[in-house]
Parts: structure tokens; sequence; C-alpha cells
């Protein structure tokens, strides 16, 4: 089993930058491909970016390209989300998921396929 916990969530004004960290536990995830997600009120959640199991592909949503870069590091368990340029329709709660699949050579680009999921960490981008 893979927990997941979210932070670096926060109050940010626009323009501004945020680096969100998605821990794990429980056992490693360098075999498992991930993703980062959010969800704003009264929307449906939404897949932000992806990456794979060693990292050396990476995936991003149109609304974020160019300014938001998923990365992890295999050794310390964690998967990262570095935003920039920040705008308020990035608002919104961030989750991280985990893929059950191990070595998984497909990377799932959107929000099913994911097993395992963080309880999410708010983002809140003021104008």
């Amino acid at each position: 089993q893979i927990q997941l916990v979210e932070s670096g969530g926060g109050l940010v004004q626009a323009g501004g930058s945020l680096r969100l960290s998605c821990a794990a536990s429980g056992r490693t995830i360098s075999a498992n491909n991930m993703g980062w997600f959010r969800q704003a009120p009264g929307k449906e959640r939404e897949w932000v970016a992806a990456i794979n199991w060693s990292g050396d592909s990476t995936y991003h949503a149109d609304s974020v390209k160019g300014r938001f870069t998923i990365s992890r590091d295999n050794a310390k368990n964690t998967v990262y989300l570095q935003m920039n340029s920040l705008k308020p329709e990035d608002t919104a709660v961030y989750y991280c998921a985990a893929d059950r699949r191990q070595y998984y050579t497909g990377v799932n680009l959107g929000v099913h396929g994911y097993d395992y999921w963080g309880q999410g960490t708010q983002v809140t981008v003021s104008s």
C-alpha cells in the first residue's frame, strides 16, 4: 500500500511561484508512474501533469504547459510540481496520485488509472 501526502500549497499572488511536494510512504514509488491533478470548487477533477517511473518522460496539460513542471526524486520517494507564473484560474486543491502498475510503459494522461491518492493541498492565487 502506498500513502501519499502533498505539501507546499498556500496563498500566492498572480505571477508568483509555488513548489508542491508529494511524499510517499509505505513502499517505494520508484517503479510507479505518478500524476498531479487539481479540482477547483464546482468543477471536476482534472489532470495536470504526469511522469513515468524513471523520470525521463513528462507530460503536462495544455493549460499549464510552459508554466508547470513535474519532476521526481526516487531516492527521496517524492514527486514535485513546480508552478510558475501562477494565474487565479490555477486556484484549486492539488492532488498527487500513483499508478499501482510497476515499470508500466503507458503513462495515464487523465484522472483514470491511478490507484493511490493523497488528501490534497490547497493552492490559492490572488489577482
